[in-house]
């Protein structure tokens, strides 16, 4: 188990000028992505799991898909003016039945169609429990945060060759059948890369997304999120190869601005895919009102309490499962009500939705 390490991008990581003039094959031009950025007015919402699954493999495998309950808790969504939500998928959800898999996503698009959010999907993953297999899912471990999350690929991919393979013809099939769907908003080709301790090795798949999914050529951005600041070399391939920047952030006010002037310079879209983290003054009355004030999309982490046991901190577990006095993420209880009416009333002020936060049934 890791901990996530959050630095923050207190410089211009490179010359934004020598950047600027980088154009690879096939990425959007800044006229193009600033003219799409234009039309999809502010993007605010949550990194969304069902709360019944612990992980990607819970959320997406036939025997767990709980659609009941993406619906109602997607609704919650919608209720609180959110339009889009940031959903991981899993390579091997996909391989056990790549049709039966991409009819659960089509599920998934036309339930969160239905409430008015619109998803960024995530490919691939260096964040927490490196082993995974296909069936039943380990249950999580009381008062542990994402104690049965899981990467995609994993170390896995250095040492089974033909991995590599598989996860090509997974990128490319999932992409080739959703490329023209309108209610997909953005593709994220690689969570945090170089996370796990695997630094610059992840910079050859990292590389590889982005060359296949350039060659299905979507419809939709790609990106993957900027995360920390020492990771140069993956950083710089970041900022000259995704369509819209894309960071992560759980610091105080001060500090994330920071991070929101060193990225405007590179005349792009910016999107804050990770931020709230309340312990940490990461909150949505720290945070949400300097995001849209930037026009910086704003995607927290964490949405219906559940499973993934994230009302608890990254490195403070609570063997025996008490609720913290302090959530660490999540905005809802399962049964709708909100942690916080104060701030369920704020981001509703924000999303343009005013009235008074209630149980929602």
């Amino acid at each position: 188990m890791i901990r996530k390490i959050w630095i923050p991008f207190t410089f211009i990581i490179f010359s934004s000028a020598t950047i600027l003039a980088q154009n690879h094959s096939g990425r959007w031009s800044r006229e193009e992505v600033n003219h799409w950025y234009a039309r999809q007015g502010w993007i605010r919402g949550s990194n969304f799991i069902a709360s019944t699954a612990d992980n990607q493999l819970e959320m997406w495998q036939a025997a767990t898909f709980d659609t009941a309950t993406i619906d109602r808790e997607l609704g919650y969504a919608q209720s609180i003016g959110f339009n889009a939500m940031r959903v991981f998928l899993h390579h091997v959800a996909w391989q056990e039945d790549p049709a039966s898999f991409k009819a659960r996503m089509k599920t998934y698009l036309k339930i969160a169609h239905s409430h008015g959010i619109r998803t960024l999907f995530v490919f691939f993953d260096d964040c927490w429990n490196d082993h995974y297999q296909a069936g039943p899912q380990p249950p999580p471990k009381p008062g542990v945060h994402n104690s049965r999350w899981l990467r995609d690929p994993g170390t896995l991919y250095y040492t089974e060759p033909l991995l590599k393979d598989t996860l090509e013809a997974y990128v490319k099939d999932i992409l080739s059948t959703f490329k023209h769907d309108p209610r997909i908003l953005c593709w994220d080709l690689y969570n945090e890369p170089g996370n796990s301790n695997y630094g610059s090795r992840s910079l050859d798949l990292l590389t590889r997304v982005f060359e296949w999914a350039r060659q299905v050529h979507p419809d939709q951005p790609l990106t993957a999120g900027l995360w920390n600041a020492n990771l140069t070399e993956l950083n710089h391939f970041q900022l000259t190869h995704d369509d819209v920047i894309t960071y992560h952030n759980y610091d105080p006010r001060a500090e994330h601005q920071k991070v929101i002037d060193s990225l405007k310079p590179y005349g792009r879209p910016v999107i804050c895919t990770e931020y709230m983290a309340r312990p940490r003054g990461s909150t949505f009355a720290t945070i949400m009102p300097m995001l849209k004030q930037e026009h910086v999309g704003a995607i927290n982490w964490g949405f219906v309490a559940g499973r993934t046991n994230t009302i608890f901190a990254w490195d403070t577990p609570i063997p025996d499962g008490k609720e913290p006095a302090v959530w660490f993420h999540d905005i809802f209880r399962k049964d709708g009500t909100p942690y916080s009416t104060q701030e369920i009333t704020l981001i509703k002020s924000l999303t343009g939705i005013h009235s008074p936060a209630k149980k929602i049934k």
